[in-house]
């Protein structure tokens, strides 16, 4: 067994790095290459079919079949210019991953390639083998993809890539764009109709995202050589290196050059797809690294982080190494996030969540900060069933990641100006007062990008003119947290216009109108805003104090969908209806179950199959030594207490395996999946995992290092 391990070390020692070099020195030169974009459109287009189709995609509106068969004549022209033989409609189902059906351009009865408005617009995968909740039967395949012209349609390799959504033939979503962009339509509803409180020649509100991006990068060969890995995605063993990450010497130090050949040739790709990746560096743990793009209009920014990851995984390949997604792929070591920078934006050009030095914009970023803090005070519960995951559990609240409670962090100089709003309750204001001075509203820092400090211990950070969701995991496709923050913002807003107008409905003059109510809302959402170590104890209890859930488990956090207050938000903005949030909450127990339940088979897998027999094997050798020496009248008590010790950790997880696997068994035969679930979490994965971790973990120690079978993180980390 242990000459896979060295097999694949002796290959890692003889790698090379690939140089690799950009088509031009100039980004700009190759830039969206790949993309059929607006450019390409205006180019390719009639003037008057152009205009038609821009205004569709600025208003988010149909676009008639004429005009798609016109777009389609131009974009296959485009394609086949660039080699392209065959088409897809790219979507995100329920699976956490993209999928792609290829179809040919080439029409055999015709002898042409083809390519219609209909073929553009809408296709027809089988729906029945994806995840759909109960929504479809295996006899009822329908299914539906339908073009958003909002997304940029683009080539990867030879095929034509088609962004779509994708929806069942009763028209529930089957995937995560689908609501992502109806809750998305709702913000900028809710926030136009406040923004309008201010300045009537507003019409839209775009929301924005930035992704930062961690993942790990390992040695392809290595990877192999951990099933654990290559079937889970994470190191279920693996006794801590002696050096970790605890001299900080890796964080934003000089990138390996096979990584930084790796990095320059995926950010190639992405570049040419359009993806305005801008941003690498080395995090925090040894091989483990970042990618962040500028921020785009979200529904982009949701499909760009979907597609690098892609491309990174293919790229990966041409340079043998694998990439790590998971939340958690090393224990003992920083996790990965995906950390959402979300901010909104008027058509105007207008950031809503930047301060200045204008009293009167001020008060506009004060309601947009005040009324999002409390959409988070109200909906914690659905801010953590959206990052909710088994990859995730294990990474929240360990190793620079933020802790299962949802808490907002603004600043000492944003908190001080929030209490003194909220404090200057009685002050009268008489005519030709300076309102904005008797309320402080004039006191919140000029200093525009950095008035506030940076918490990393924060799941949801306000960093200056946006705010930072860091609680999202990495491997997680960001329309699901996205969806639900902006939903959440979307019903905060709506019912603060609704108060202002009713206040000013009795006379009360709109601004004052305007601070009264966010005096109250400051004081209402007070409970969530936290400005110190999320990471501490102290913080924990002070949570429960203030009636903050901590819920640290996926099973339980994902109940938070199914309430009749959740129901009833998602219906009334049109996002989701109830059967659709019941059907994913099926999907999500669903796939925790098979994610603990294939973990744990590994676990029994790796440990029958490979360790116990090494462990054995090495007892004999020893027994074999303790002998000789004692033939020789030699002491052998320091080989019997080895012996002793590697017997007694074997005993251990030959015991613990069993148990493990007689519990499982017993759990599969439960029908609900929400016990069943809970179970798998409860009686598995916590009654079992650490205390088997624990026994494979010693014996690493104390077993004879060349007959060890597993890669060792000291390797998995530290050769590139």
């Amino acid at each position: 067994m242990a000459h896979i391990r060295f097999s694949a070390l002796d290959i890692v020692q003889k790698r090379t790095t690939e140089r690799i070099e950009a088509p031009s020195n100039k980004i700009s030169d190759y830039f969206q290459n790949d993309v059929f974009s607006l450019e390409q459109m205006k180019a390719a287009l009639a003037p008057d079919v152009f205009k038609k189709v821009s205004h569709a995609i600025d208003k988010g509106k149909r676009i008639d079949m004429d005009i798609a068969d016109q777009i389609a004549s131009a974009v296959k022209s485009w394609a086949i210019g660039k080699g392209v033989t065959h088409y897809t409609h790219w979507f995100q189902p329920l699976t956490g991953s993209t999928a792609e059906k290829h179809d040919s351009f080439f029409n055999a009865k015709k002898g042409i390639e083809v390519f219609e408005g209909s073929m553009l617009v809408q296709q027809e995968p089988d729906a029945s083998s994806f995840p759909n909740g109960g929504l479809r039967t295996t006899f009822e395949a329908r299914g539906y993809t339908a073009w958003d012209p909002s997304s940029p349609i683009f080539v990867w390799g030879r095929t034509l890539c088609i962004p779509t959504i994708f929806v069942s033939y009763t028209g529930e979503a089957l995937d995560h764009k689908a609501p992502l962009l109806k809750a998305v339509e709702a913000v900028d509803k809710a926030a136009t109709k406040v923004v309008q409180l201010f300045d009537r020649n507003v019409n839209r509100v775009n929301a924005s995202l930035g992704c930062e991006q961690e993942y790990f990068v390992v040695d392809k060969a290595l990877y192999s050589a951990r099933p654990d890995l290559m079937l889970s995605g994470r190191t279920l063993f693996g006794h801590n290196p002696a050096r970790g990450q605890q001299l900080d010497d890796h964080y934003f130090g000089a990138i390996p050059s096979r990584i930084y050949n790796y990095m320059k040739d995926f950010e190639i790709e992405a570049l040419k797809l359009g993806i305005p990746v801008s941003t690498r560096h080395n995090e925090v743990a040894p091989s483990q690294y970042e990618v962040a793009p500028l921020f785009e209009d979200i529904n982009v920014a949701t499909d760009h982080n979907s597609l690098m990851m892609d491309v990174m995984k293919r790229v990966a390949e041409r340079h043998d190494l694998q990439v790590l997604f998971h939340e958690k792929p090393f224990a003992g070591l920083n996790g990965s996030g995906k950390h959402n920078n979300w901010s909104l934006i008027t058509n105007t050009g207008v950031n809503l969540f930047q301060p200045s030095s204008s009293a009167r914009e001020n008060l506009l970023f004060l309601v947009f900060l005040v009324n999002t803090i409390k959409a988070v005070a109200e909906n914690g519960d659905l801010l953590r069933a959206s990052i909710a995951s088994a990859g995730n559990d294990h990474r929240l609240g360990a190793n620079e990641a933020p802790p299962a409670i949802m808490s907002v962090f603004i600043g000492t100089e944003l908190t001080s100006v929030l209490n003194e709003l909220e404090e200057k309750g009685n002050i009268k204001i008489d005519k030709g007062d300076n309102m904005y001075m008797k309320l402080g509203i004039d006191k919140i820092p000029q200093i525009i990008m950095d008035n506030t400090d940076r918490n990393r211990t924060s799941p949801f950070a306000f960093t200056g003119n946006k705010f930072e969701f860091r609680a999202v995991g990495s491997d997680q496709n960001v329309a699901q947290p996205m969806a639900v923050l902006n939903l959440i913002v979307a019903e905060q807003l709506t019912l603060f216009h609704k108060a202002v107008k009713t206040e000013m409905d009795k006379g009360t003059d709109k601004k004052i109108a305007i601070v009264n109510i966010l005096r109250q809302y400051i004081k209402e959402s007070k409970k969530v805003r936290f400005e110190g170590d999320g990471y501490s104890e102290e913080w924990e209890k002070e949570a429960e104090k203030r009636g903050l859930p901590n819920v640290k488990n996926t099973p339980r956090a994902i109940e938070a969908f199914l309430s009749k207050r959740s129901k009833d938000l998602f219906s009334r903005h049109g996002v989701m209806t109830s059967e659709e949030l019941e059907a994913r909450n099926e999907i999500y127990l669903e796939n925790y179950m098979m994610k603990i339940q294939i973990e744990s088979r590994l676990i029994g897998d790796i440990a029958l199959n490979q360790i116990i027999p090494t462990a054995v094997k090495y007892q004999n050798t020893l027994a074999q030594n303790a002998k000789n020496l004692s033939d020789l009248s030699l002491d052998n008590s320091e080989i019997v207490k080895n012996i002793e010790l590697i017997s007694g950790f074997t005993k251990d997880l030959r015991s613990l395996v069993h148990e493990m696997i007689e519990k499982r068994k017993e759990l599969n035969e439960i029908a609900d999946h929400k016990e069943r679930a809970t179970k798998y979490c409860d009686e598995v994965k916590e009654a079992f995992f650490d205390k088997i971790r624990y026994a494979v973990d010693k014996l690493e120690l104390y077993v004879d290092d060349e007959i060890w079978p597993l890669p060792k993180y000291r390797e998995l980390l530290f050769l590139r």
